[in-house]
């Protein structure tokens, strides 16, 4: 009885020192960062220290017309890249993105070319035909559980056969039609340019401080206005960087307004829908998800067609740069590529951990490196070690970081 009494003083000397504990430092900085929970900053650090030991090895590497035609190379990796981070955050695989995109590209390519078709239809018609794709393989994983590992994998060689079979004996096909090519070459009238970039901060800060309203609220923790004042403002400074940098040469490319719009629409699709809260939740536990009716086989199938149609956008728009369309379209690195970006900036391959923004920084970090060594003259073979290697680090951190979460109680 005698104890009764004191159980109240602890814990008021318990509230007082969690306050003090929840306090941010720059340890709890230190351990988020390790943890996972800072994936943007990271992949801001690890871009930064690319760019520097670049701009050291060659002085052309932050050129203006250099940065602009890295901001075009990105474009078409970083569509696919979106469409590959809907599919990671599943805890699923698609190998066949690269394949896809090499096919619908074909698609286009011939049908307005040899076929005569209108531009429009012609494009229509190869983002259905991604869109399908991702039916049939959705449908095949799910239906059947069948892993998607071997479904996409089987996808991956079909795909490249039906391209060949597309393209027919001439193997290359020359774009010329503006509609096509004014997709990758068009750039933006400086005004244009600042205006999408005053539009751009302006959606930032104003998601920014509605999400800050909201979770105060609602009574939940919410993000303190220093913090938000540094990444709002870090947003702020590499979006004016960028359009200056851009419009010191071409203006901003059209082809990464596209890529940027995608980003914007599929973060707002996962964070404001209850489709996509499932996609995250599916990805977390898929039985806990199906037990709380969730329609998963449904979802997936849905994800699948969402990403090979991405895939599908990503090869029209390397078409629209490349100005052709042959064997070789969506393969080489080019997968390694888009699955690598997202790795890279911080998409678990567990699932139910990621971004799509992830799609552009992760696109951009990887680009930069293929970009830097390519102006080094490197050799392929170098250049494939140096992104396997990438890859590689950057999976055992997000193993690391699962195995940390685990450790402190976290899924």
């Amino acid at each position: 009885m005698s104890t009764a009494p004191a159980s109240p003083a602890p814990a008021v000397g318990q509230g007082d020192s969690s306050e003090e504990h929840h306090r941010p430092t720059l340890g709890d900085a230190g351990r988020k960062l390790l943890a996972g929970e800072m994936g943007s900053l990271r992949v801001l650090i690890v871009l930064a220290i690319i760019w520097a030991i670049f701009a050291i090895a060659n002085d052309r590497f932050l050129t203006a017309i250099n940065l602009t035609n890295l901001a075009l190379q990105i474009a078409a990796v970083g569509t696919i890249s979106v469409g590959v981070v809907l599919v990671l955050l599943l805890g699923e695989i698609d190998l066949s993105v690269g394949a896809v995109s090499g096919l619908a590209s074909a698609v286009v390519a011939v049908l307005n070319v040899k076929n005569g078709w209108n531009p429009y239809l012609a494009i229509v018609a190869g983002l259905l035909v991604g869109t399908a794709i991702g039916l049939f393989q959705g449908s095949m994983s799910t239906r059947l559980a069948i892993p998607s590992f071997v479904v996409t994998l089987a996808g991956l060689l079909m795909w490249q056969g039906a391209q060949l079979k597309v393209l027919g004996e001439t193997g290359t096909v020359n774009v010329s039609d503006p509609a096509i090519t004014n997709i990758a070459g068009t750039f933006l009238a400086p005004w244009v340019g600042w205006a999408v970039a005053i539009l751009a901060i302006a959606a930032i800060v104003g998601t920014a401080l509605l999400n800050l309203q909201r979770r105060r609220a609602a009574g939940l923790e919410a993000e303190s206005m220093l913090g938000l004042t540094l990444r709002s403002g870090a947003a702020t400074i590499a979006i004016l960087a960028a359009v200056v940098v851009m419009n010191s040469d071409r203006g901003v490319p059209l082809a990464l307004v596209i890529l940027v719009g995608i980003c914007a629409a599929v973060q707002f699709m996962l964070a404001k829908t209850r489709f996509g809260r499932h996609i995250y939740a599916v990805g977390g536990d898929a039985e806990a998800a199906r037990r709380a009716g969730i329609r998963v086989t449904w979802l997936r199938t849905t994800v699948f067609m969402m990403a090979s149609t991405l895939a599908a956008a990503g090869g029209i728009i390397a078409a629209s740069r490349l100005l052709a369309v042959n064997q070789s379209s969506g393969g080489s690195d080019l997968l390694l590529l888009a699955i690598a970006g997202p790795v890279v900036a911080g998409v678990s391959l567990f699932g139910g951990r990621g971004t799509a923004w992830a799609a552009l920084l992760g696109a951009l970090v990887i680009g930069s490196i293929s970009n830097g060594m390519d102006l080094l003259a490197l050799q392929s073979s170098v250049k494939f070690m140096v992104t396997g290697a990438v890859l590689l680090a950057a999976v055992s951190l997000d193993a690391l970081a699962r195995q940390r979460r685990v450790s402190a109680g976290g899924t």
